[in-house]
């Protein structure tokens, strides 16, 4: 397994996926194993806005009461799950849609009660992947998943996760060869706003801690650094580019990329 790649799609590269979705379907062609893993947060506000749920944030993340889980569970594991697979499979690729919860993969408990059931991840368990891995499929993975620690007997059985911490999780236990996430920025950038090609780890805590990267970058920093332990590989690029997921696996792409040694 030290040969998948771990790729997270969301933002923008969500609402025009095609070359994104060409690119999934070129590289498993050529024998590349992938993980996919999905975002789709403007979905859901749409979603719960149809429904008359307001949403509320907090530190950047979704605050998620039994209703609104309700709507992300059925929204991301269901319409968005399923929009990403069939496209994959029409263009001549194949994809098998999972969540979280299917095969225990994502388990976790209630990481802060002010956001509800929002979850932190605790363990996973890669066996319901390797299975999809070794039969020739892309799992393509939605980021809801159990509520399998310090549950009370009236709490819902599953938990929203954050899409970007799922990724660097996963990539992490499955000792992939590369993370990818696909956004709609163009990398990370100092305080100055040059984008920084290249990070090492100290460099990308730094950043952290001195709140020069903010708002949804801070979840990618700290999944890129999650998976450093084991994934030798972590970058940030730019989905919306064309064939931006092609041009990286390459080696031409841009945006930024994390890794624990340094080739300049």
């Amino acid at each position: 397994m030290n040969r998948v790649i771990v790729i997270k799609i969301g933002g923008a590269t969500l609402g025009s996926h095609d070359t994104t979705i060409e690119n999934l379907v070129e590289l498993q062609r050529r024998g590349k194993p992938m993980v996919v893993v999905h975002g789709g947060g403007k979905v859901i506000t749409e979603w719960l806005t149809k429904q008359g749920i307001s949403s509320r944030f907090v530190q950047g993340e979704r605050v998620t009461d039994r209703a609104t889980l309700e709507v992300v569970t059925s929204v991301l594991a269901g319409l968005v799950n399923k929009d990403i697979v069939a496209t994959i499979n029409s263009l001549g690729g194949r994809a098998v849609g999972i969540s979280g919860v299917d095969g225990a993969l994502i388990q976790g408990r209630v990481g802060d009660k002010e956001k509800g059931y929002v979850g932190a991840v605790v363990r996973v368990d890669t066996t319901i992947l390797k299975a999809v891995l070794e039969s020739g499929f892309v799992p393509v993975v939605a980021p809801v998943g159990l509520h399998s620690f310090d549950r009370t007997a009236d709490a819902p059985p599953t938990l929203n996760f954050n899409a970007d911490v799922v990724a660097g999780e996963i990539a992490a236990a499955l000792n992939a060869e590369r993370l990818v996430f696909l956004t709609d920025v163009d990398g990370v950038h100092d305080q100055a706003g040059r984008l920084l090609p290249r990070l090492a780890p100290a460099e990308a805590e730094a950043l952290l801690a001195s709140g020069v990267a903010s708002g949804g970058m801070i979840p990618k920093i700290k999944a890129c650094l999650r998976a450093l332990s084991s994934t030798p590989i972590t970058c940030i690029i730019d989905g919306r580019e064309p064939h931006a997921l092609l041009r990286e696996i390459e080696g031409a792409g841009s945006g930024t990329t994390i890794q624990a040694v340094r080739v300049d």
